[in-house]
């Protein structure tokens, strides 16, 4: 089995762009023979993929270019395997959290519910129908993922090694989806420490250290690089799951595509929480917290307890701390790989520095 090819496209970031639309509008072709239903879920499934910023592939392809890698051709697909693998994991994320907006569009989820209330359901059944399409969805994402992987031209070694990687990668993200989906639902107690771990094991795996272990892979790194990316990839991933956190409660919904009341609502136990659980402010806080009929201005008095309280300076804390790391480990690796490391590092930071920003607004506002 042999992976598509991209040939027409010119940068390596444009190849993958041309893979992923070639791939998906393939299989919304061949979905045609099955009905309107099944093709407009693949045009869903590629609208998915197609609005991301392709954070994960520019990982894989940087890492696999300063590693002096002169596999492109099988890069590229890894690449692709990625964003799919990304959408797949969101598609799935927001059936669990029952989220119906991504990045600023009605998710996957709810366009089905739409279209299925368009045709005449009730409001049952179009819900039990955009539930069904997001699962199927996002399993079809995830085996075109393997087969994107599968299908490329390294030796076995290689290739095994991608794939065993890929089987690694769901494995730790699904762990860390469903303990965090529990702490969530009250059916655990978790301190900081665990809360932690389901920072590295939900996001830092198929963000980070996976998309870097992919590229050094396809390069041919040693054992020794691939080693140090596995442990900056789940410091990267750990700061940039805590950063994502602080976002969730305190970006305005227009910058971050999706609510800022959901995890609030849901009583997300992240880092955030746990550390404002221990503080005065808290007592403000708890009344509403996990409340299922949570109304945006109460969430806004919930934000601002959080914002005076010490919780995000906290978290900040843990994410610098993380970043200072990474900083001090870029000298052990290759040179030419340093600076795309260290490019992320600034991206997160960025990020940091941002969310603060919106915490010292949602802090002086009364």
């Amino acid at each position: 089995m042999t992976a598509p090819r991209a040939a027409q496209a010119t940068s390596p970031d444009q190849r993958v762009e041309s893979l992923l639309r070639e791939v998906l509008g393939g299989a919304r072709e061949q979905a045609g023979a099955f009905g309107s239903d099944y093709q407009r879920l693949w045009s869903e499934i590629e609208r998915s993929v197609c609005g991301g910023k392709r954070f994960r592939s520019s990982i894989v392809l940087g890492t696999h270019r300063a590693l002096g890698g002169t596999s492109l051709e099988d890069a590229v697909p890894v690449a692709a395997a990625f964003e799919l693998l990304h959408t797949a994991f969101l598609i799935h994320d927001d059936l669990i959290d029952r989220d119906t907006v991504r990045r600023g569009e009605p998710n996957l989820a709810a366009t089905m519910r739409a279209s299925a209330l368009a045709t005449g359901a009730d409001d049952e059944r179009a819900q039990r129908w955009s539930e069904a399409a997001a699962v199927l969805a996002g399993d079809l994402a995830l085996s075109r993922a393997h087969r994107l992987i599968a299908g490329v031209g390294l030796c076995a070694r290689r290739r095994t090694a991608l794939l065993d990687l890929m089987d690694e990668t769901l494995l730790i993200s699904a762990g860390g989806e469903l303990d965090d989906t529990a702490f969530g639902l009250g059916l655990g107690a978790p301190g900081l420490r665990e809360a932690l771990l389901v920072c590295e094991s939900k996001t830092a795996m198929y963000s980070f250290r996976a998309p870097l272990r992919a590229g050094a892979i396809v390069a041919d790194a040693g054992a020794d690089v691939l080693r140090e990316l596995d442990r900056i990839g789940r410091m990267l991933g750990r700061a940039f799951q805590l950063v994502d956190d602080l976002l969730g409660v305190f970006a305005p919904e227009e910058l971050i595509g999706k609510s800022n009341v959901s995890d609030l609502r849901e009583g997300k136990l992240t880092a955030l929480v746990l550390h404002a659980r221990t503080l005065p402010e808290w007592s403000e806080i708890e009344p509403d917290f996990g409340r299922a009929d949570l109304d945006a201005t109460t969430a806004d008095r919930l934000r601002g307890a959080l914002a005076r309280s010490a919780a995000p300076g906290l978290v900040a804390d843990h994410v610098r701390a993380d970043l200072e790391s990474v900083r001090a480990s870029l000298g052990v690796l290759p040179r030419t790989l340093a600076p795309v490391v260290g490019a992320v590092v600034d991206q997160v930071e960025g990020s940091l520095e941002t969310v603060l920003s919106h915490v010292e607004e949602a802090r002086c506002r009364r």
